[in-house]
């Protein structure tokens, strides 16, 4: 079954999922590469911009940037 979700709901929870990324990114960057904390964090990091992506297509598509425009961390 698929949800509609409405604007509100939609842009309510893009500063979450913003806030999550940033600290994601921080604590990755105190992981050594390679460990499965650090794998972890990198697909969580992936999946958050990918749901952000959505978001922002949602709310207006003309003006949605796509995963890979987000700048990317060295190590990933």
């Amino acid at each position: 079954m698929t949800r509609t979700f409405t604007t509100e709901e939609l842009s309510e929870s893009l500063p979450p999922i913003t806030s999550l990324i940033g600290k994601c990114e921080k604590a990755q960057a105190k992981l050594t590469e390679g460990t499965a904390q650090h794998s972890l964090l990198r697909n969580r990091i992936k999946a958050l911009r990918v749901a952000e992506a959505l978001i922002l297509q949602a709310l207006e598509p003309s003006k949605a940037q796509e995963p890979d425009e987000r700048q990317e961390q060295p190590n990933d």
